[in-house]
Formats: C-alpha cells, structure tokens, sequence
C-alpha cells in the first residue's frame, strides 16, 4: 500500500496562510490556496428610523441627512377654535330670586341718585321758577295766587316720591324674576331649555 498516510503540521505565515507541510515519508506537501483576502473594515453606521428615498428625487447629501424627515414649509398651520354646545335645563328659582334681588337694589338706588341730580340741574337752570311763574300767572285769581310749582317739586318730595318708585320696582322685579324662573323650568320639561353654543377666544 502506497501514498502518504498522513501530513505533518503545517507551518503558518506571517498574514495567516499555512505554508508546506511534511508527511510521514518525509517529503513536502505545498498549500496551493494562497493567501485569503479580509474583507476591508466598513465605518459603523448607526440605524436610521425612515429608509433613504431612492430615485432622481432622493438628496444629494449623506446618509444621515437622507434619512431625516425634513418638515413642509409650504403647509399652513391654522388654528382651531373649539366651540362647545350646552343647553340650560334648569334654572335655580332661590338663587334667581337672590340676583334679581340684588339688581334691582341697585336700580333703584341708581334711579334715585339720577332723580337727585336732574332736579338740581333743572333747579340751577331756572326751569322751576319759569314754569312755576306761568302756571301761577294761569291759575290764579283775585283772591288766591294759583298753583306753587316750585313748593310742590321742592327736592324732599322728589327724593321721597322716587324712593317709593325704587321700592315698588325691587318687589316687582326680584316677584317677576321668580316666577320667570318656574314657568322657566317648565317649558324646559317639554322643549329641553335654551342651547348654547360657546366658542373659544383665539
């Protein structure tokens, strides 16, 4: 039986290739397989969240620039107002009687003060005295002097006679406002109220 039973070790090369190896009978056995190239060392590229557009419309720059999402200049960002739709059901009797209330205090101190402040200006303008004069001048006689304008419109009756208006007008209002708000409720039971639409201010 003839033919090398087996090789030796083989000696290896400075770049990692294996070099001749002896068999068992002494004679030399060549590597013929050469050298084998390494592939040449890549720089590490991190991954990219949207894959580089590919086509004559893909950017001319890097790859990290080509995988960024660049924002739309043309598009027009408008802003949305919100509007809500409510409805009134219901309408508090106790607390619309507090606020009419209120309200009509405050008329009436106002109609008051309005009063005080025409007659003082109706005073300084002579007007009571003028028209006093001609009404005395029409209804007097021989034996009386007629009518008293200024006497009757002196500034205490004004006051008092407004201050009864204000009184009677807080009683009728804060009474009205009230009963507006039952028949209110009412209507509401059958209609479903008032609706509102609210809008938000940009």
């Amino acid at each position: 039986m003839s033919g090398a039973t087996g090789a030796g070790p083989a000696e290896t090369g400075e770049n990692g290739a294996r070099g001749p190896a002896a068999d068992s009978q002494g004679g030399i056995v060549t590597d013929t397989r050469g050298p084998q190239a390494q592939p040449p060392a890549q720089p590490y590229q991190a991954p990219q969240a949207y894959p580089a557009p590919s086509g004559p419309a893909a950017p001319r720059g890097g790859g990290q620039a080509a995988g960024q999402r660049k924002p739309r200049t043309g598009a027009r960002m408008t802003p949305r107002t919100r509007k809500a739709r409510l409805r009134v059901a219901k309408a508090d009797p106790w607390s619309v009687m507090k606020v009419s209330f209120l309200l009509s205090i405050a008329l009436g101190i106002c109609t008051i003060v309005a009063a005080a402040v025409l007659w003082m200006v109706m005073d300084a303008m002579g007007v009571f005295s003028t028209v006093g004069g001609t009404i005395s001048e029409a209804t007097g006689s021989n034996e009386s002097n007629g009518f008293d304008l200024q006497s009757f419109l002196s500034l205490p009756r004004v006051l008092i006679f407004t201050s009864v208006i204000a009184v009677i007008d807080v009683v009728l209002a804060t009474a009205l406002a009230t009963l507006g708000a039952f028949i209110y409720n009412l209507s509401a039971g059958f209609v479903g109220g008032v609706e509102l639409t609210l809008a938000e201010d940009e």
